[in-house]
């Protein structure tokens, strides 16, 4: 990501203020698939929205963004809860992923093909994969994510590493109004 990207996302997480949000309705809707100990990275995990839902649960979590701004908007809050939480500021297009392994690693509206194999290859056994990203189709109704960070329909269910196991697929216009590919997958 150049640093104009990042500095966008400063800006972006500037403007939102000190509120991080509350989780998806589809990540708290996976409750019983998620574990609720071990270690969770959430990937591209911005304000940490989901990683402070995920710390409620009890998961030792790790926030990595490219946005320092975020970062610290994540560990305010966590701070404010008493919740503890690691962040990790990198650009995950060409930073290595935080070191595993990892009982969960969460990737929502945030996704680089080449990094699948390296979040198959970081999870624990038994690990739990979740990625959330919108498609080509979502262009139809939202201008935004541009072409370049979505998946083409269908592609999500194929890039699935080997080593994992698919619990849940699901593709189209989906809870929150964005036609989105959803994967639940757990290594064996």
């Amino acid at each position: 990501m150049s640093e104009a990207d990042r500095l966008k996302w400063d800006e972006r997480w500037r403007e939102r203020g000190a509120d991080p949000g509350e989780p998806s309705a589809l990540l708290t809707s996976l409750a019983d698939l998620l574990p609720t100990r071990g270690r969770a990275l959430d990937a591209g995990g911005g304000a940490g929205r989901h990683a402070l839902w995920l710390a409620r649960r009890g998961l030792d979590v790790t926030v990595a963004d490219v946005s320092p701004v975020a970062l610290t908007l994540a560990r305010d809050a966590a701070a404010r809860e008493g919740l503890p939480l690691h962040t990790s500021a990198l650009d995950l297009e060409h930073d290595a992923l935080p070191a595993g392994p990892w009982d969960l690693i969460l990737s929502f509206h945030y996704f680089e093909r080449a990094l699948l194999p390296a979040f198959a290859s970081a999870l624990a056994p038994g690990g739990v994969l979740v990625v959330v990203q919108q498609t080509r189709s979502n262009l139809l109704r939202h201008g935004h994510p541009s072409s370049r960070f979505l998946l083409e329909d269908g592609e999500l269910a194929r890039l699935v590493p080997h080593g994992l196991s698919v619990v849940r697929s699901e593709e189209g216009w989906l809870g929150e109004g964005r036609h989105e590919a959803r994967i639940v997958a757990r290594r064996a």
